[in-house]
């Protein structure tokens, strides 16, 4: 990623933002706030598996980037009263590297593995009998020489992570008893987790500018969070400490997030693909020059937030603004971009 983009709107996570991110996370599903139906099933299955003594079935977590399934998989270890054993799809990149950490599993434990769809083959095999069977066989040696040997495993509960479900082996989703799908937070639940949020890190904050910074957000908890740590700077330099509405309202200017949670990458493609392009289609490789910005970086960050809002559509042809796009930006619907259809829009 060679550009530069608003690291205040992304929902990935920055490494300076890990323990601001550790101290404000809830403990307990009592404390959580939105996704209401996850939250009521998830208690079944743990209460559940509570009272008949056993290890709830493994978990699989999924959804965009900053929704809280992190969070989760630490509140169903603080649940079950067990260790939670951290590790991701990327670091286990043979069979042996989970075989390392499946030998050190303990009754009960919970082992989260985030972005568990970037695992290797061989692992996921590996897991599918840890498992289905809590055993896996460990080979040693190589060739005609090579043996395997059985190691038994204590039961333990598998959180998965991911953010993209659809690149799971069937076989691999088969295994989770219980699938969690997190949504987009509504505006309401984002003013209580920056309520929240700002009382944990002692911030006077009047209720109008938490409900600003809520709408701002994309939706996204970890993305409220990260505003309100940069009102929270503003405030404190600029104005006494205390947040209000327009304290709230000057901050978010000055870091580029507009009224809808738009930041300077997103309106740079929305500028390109109208001024530029005439409004589409157009490549995403062509756009991502345009704007001096790896495809990637528009493909992963700000496409999918341009989609939600109706500003953009990907067709068989490449990416067109809608009359929307052109509205936001304070410009004048083209005629043929009006009479547009969008049926064929990927």
């Amino acid at each position: 990623m060679t550009g530069e983009f608003n690291d205040a709107v992304s929902a990935e996570v920055l490494p300076e933002d890990r323990a601001f991110e550790a101290a404000l996370r809830p403990k307990s599903l009592d404390e959580l706030v939105g996704q209401d139906r996850v939250r009521e099933q998830l208690a079944l299955v743990l209460e559940a598996a509570v009272a008949r003594g056993r290890t709830p079935d493994h978990v699989l977590l999924s959804g965009p980037p900053g929704l809280g399934k992190t969070t989760l998989a630490m509140i169903i270890a603080h649940q079950l009263s067990a260790p939670l054993r951290l590790t991701s799809g990327p670091a286990i990149q043979h069979a042996g590297d989970l075989a390392a950490i499946l030998s050190g599993i303990g009754e009960g434990d919970v082992l989260f593995i985030d972005e568990i769809h970037r695992m290797s083959r061989p692992a996921e095999e590996l897991l599918y009998m840890a498992m289905e069977d809590f055993r896996v066989d460990v080979v040693v040696g190589k060739g005609p020489g090579a043996t395997a040997i059985p190691l038994e495993i204590p039961p333990f509960t598998v959180v998965g992570a991911t953010t993209r479900a659809g690149l799971l082996p069937g076989p691999l989703r088969d295994r989770f008893g219980f699938t969690a799908q997190l949504d987009y937070y509504a505006a309401e639940d984002l003013y209580d987790i920056v309520r929240r949020s700002a009382r944990l890190l002692d911030l006077s904050i009047d209720d109008d500018a938490a409900r600003e910074i809520g709408s701002r957000s994309r939706g996204t908890p970890r993305i409220a969070n990260r505003l309100l740590r940069r009102v929270r700077d503003y405030a404190e330099v600029r104005a006494g400490g205390h947040v209000d509405h327009g304290v709230a309202r000057a901050a978010l200017e000055l870091y580029e997030v507009d009224d809808l949670g738009l930041d300077r990458l997103d309106r740079a493609v929305l500028d390109a693909l109208c001024r530029s392009f005439g409004g589409g289609p157009v490549g995403i490789s062509t756009l991502a020059v345009a704007v001096a910005e790896e495809r990637e970086t528009v493909e992963e960050l700000a496409e999918p937030f341009l989609v939600r809002l109706g500003f953009l559509a990907r067709t068989p042809r490449g990416r067109i603004a809608t009359p929307a796009a052109w509205r936001h930006l304070g410009l004048t619907v083209p005629q043929d971009v009006a009479q547009l259809s969008f049926d064929d829009a990927e």
